[in-house]
């Protein structure tokens, strides 16, 4: 069993450039050889259904850079689409791009992202091998929440995305990651430590690393979130 003390300091030594091949054998076993089963980001699978033929990650992507539908649209340096594998078998999904991301363009390169990065490599994956979106593809000015009409004109994005994507498990990041998926009324406290369902994935709510950061005593219970996706993926 991992101790919240051990967990913090591996989260924390990844931050130094510690080698997580190290980390992951600390934290966990080595998953089990899967013989004849292809690497993740190769993974065939059949188109989803109700998706356009025409669909694609990369139009979805151009259609958000040249989105105004709401008035973030005028406010952005870069829309964040999105980045990752094509067929993950994981998703991560937060709320929304923040100052670091309106810069680059990329999911996640702040020092939540960096946190984000070292929990991906704790369950045995590298970002290349998952998929990271958020709710809204643009920074909301001072990073303040979501408002209702912005995740209604972003929301289409997302979906599509999900649906082309096809993962097995998408872990919501933060209350405005879960909300979407599953009801506007829910806190992450209620539904985390729980699976539940979104078409055919298997849905594991998280807390936002950017929570963890200011409440690093909550890492724990974020690891065992992570612990349900691996088990979930056959993982442990």
């Amino acid at each position: 069993m991992v101790t919240r003390r051990l967990l913090d300091r591996l989260w924390a030594e990844g931050a130094a450039g510690r080698s997580w091949c190290r980390v992951r054998r600390a934290v966990r076993p080595a998953a089990p050889e899967r013989r004849g089963e292809p690497a993740p980001e190769q993974r065939a699978v059949p188109p989803p259904a109700g998706a356009e033929p025409s669909d694609s990650l990369e139009a979805i992507a151009a259609e958000a850079a040249a989105c105004t539908r709401c008035r973030l649209g005028a406010l952005r340096t870069h829309a964040v689409p999105g980045e990752g594998a094509r067929f993950p078998r994981i998703v991560f999904v937060g709320e929304a791009p923040g100052e670091d991301e309106d810069r680059q363009g990329r999911p996640f390169v702040g020092r939540a992202g960096a946190l984000l990065t070292r929990m991906i490599a704790a369950m045995g994956f590298s970002r290349e091998q998952v998929f990271i979106a958020n709710v809204l593809k643009c920074r909301p000015p001072g990073n303040r929440s979501p408002e209702p009409d912005e995740i209604a004109a972003c929301k289409d994005y997302l979906r599509r995305q999900l649906a082309l994507l096809a993962p097995e498990v998408i872990v919501p990041l933060g209350a405005h990651a879960a909300r979407w998926m599953l009801g506007d009324t829910v806190t992450i406290s209620r539904v985390r430590g729980r699976v539940h369902v979104y078409g055919a994935a298997k849905v594991v709510p998280t807390f936002h690393p950017s929570y963890l950061l200011r409440k690093p005593e909550e890492k724990g219970k974020a690891w065992e979130d992570l612990q349900t996706a691996m088990r979930l993926l056959g993982l442990r």
